[in-house]
């Protein structure tokens, strides 16, 4: 499906991101935010039939200013976020609409403490995610795994552990961008429906361990 609306509406708001002009012009705003809309229902309902899923989450364009410096009303994109369905499964997904800067997301952006020492215990010894962070489907579209991590090793753990590049990560996050035209194209509900789905064995995988302790019960 295509999104005409959804990217003139952005370009034209970047240029006149104030309540005065977003007020006048609220209709082409409706017309972006219905067209997103269908396409992030889209894209859930398909996702729906292979995964278990908690309600979907689109944005709101409002900006909340009041703890940050910029004080630009709106948001200069369109997004909206699932998760998946705890406490039986694990991770979520995110679509960011942006002239120029459209993504999809995926993975732990904010793990729990206990559920990051879970995971960097796990990935000691287990040779499972490695294999699946080799997988070339999954490479092709993403690349590396991505996410903040510490500067050395975390406390009680070995700083030349040959998997150290994991265990120092605070996030584990796969992202993926679009151009424009590839956003504007008649199958881009497809796309990335087939990101989502390379994203299931990571999430297999990382709900096993965040539902089970050190000796997988």
């Amino acid at each position: 499906m295509a999104l005409e609306n959804v990217f003139s509406f952005l370009e034209v708001l970047k240029k006149n991101n104030n309540r005065e002009w977003f007020t006048e012009n609220k209709v082409m705003y409706e017309q972006a935010h219905a067209e997103a809309k269908i396409l992030f229902e889209k894209v859930y309902t398909k996702l729906e039939e292979v995964d278990s899923l908690e309600p979907l989450k689109v944005y709101r364009i409002y900006r909340d200013v009041r703890f940050s410096k910029d004080k630009l009303p709106y948001k200069n994109h369109l997004a909206a976020s699932v998760q998946r369905q705890k406490p039986t499964d694990r991770g979520g997904f995110y679509i960011h609409l942006e002239p120029g800067n459209s993504f999809i997301g995926g993975g732990f952006w904010g793990p729990e403490p206990q559920d990051l020492l879970r995971i960097r215990q796990e990935f000691l010894w287990d040779d499972e995610i490695i294999n699946i962070l080799s997988d070339q489907k999954l490479k092709d579209f993403y690349g590396e795994i991505q996410g903040d991590e510490l500067k050395t090793a975390p406390k009680g753990f070995d700083k030349i552990h040959e998997r150290i590049h994991l265990i120092r990560k605070k996030q584990f996050i796969f992202t993926k961008h679009f151009t424009d035209a590839e956003v504007q194209s008649k199958d881009f509900d497809d796309k990335i429906l087939e990101g989502f789905l390379i994203l299931q064995p990571f999430y297999q995988f990382m709900t096993a361990v965040l539902t089970t302790n050190g000796n997988g019960e």
